[in-house]
């Protein structure tokens, strides 16, 4: 799961996308994976534990990704009007690596 690359704390998947809800255009970043991971990528973040920014490339691109599809997924899971995502991305990803890591134990 994403942790800070300065202090080393777990973050939350959907405070990280509540601090890009403040691109005018974020709606229209989920329209294109590439888009959305270049923007991702060159979004500066705030830890909300140790207050420091930090770009997104310092952050698992592979996870961002699998974000981008469960955002995808769920349409209805960010209030765009009070810039709030009403997903639990975290808990998400991480069921959604649990059952991508049964599926390879099960076909071996």
């Amino acid at each position: 799961m994403a942790r800070c690359p300065i202090c080393g704390e777990a973050l939350k998947w959907e405070e990280l996308i509540e601090q890009m809800l403040t691109l005018k255009n974020f709606s229209e970043l989920l329209a294109n994976k590439g888009v959305f991971i270049s923007a991702f990528e060159e979004f500066v973040f705030m830890c909300p534990h140790c207050e420091e920014e930090f770009y997104g490339r310092h952050l698992d691109i592979k996870e961002a990704e699998k974000i981008f599809e469960l955002l995808n997924d769920f349409k209805g899971g960010i209030d765009y009007e009070n810039k709030k995502v009403k997903l639990k991305l975290t808990n998400l990803l991480a069921l959604d690596m649990m059952l991508e890591e049964w599926d390879k134990r099960v076909k071996r």
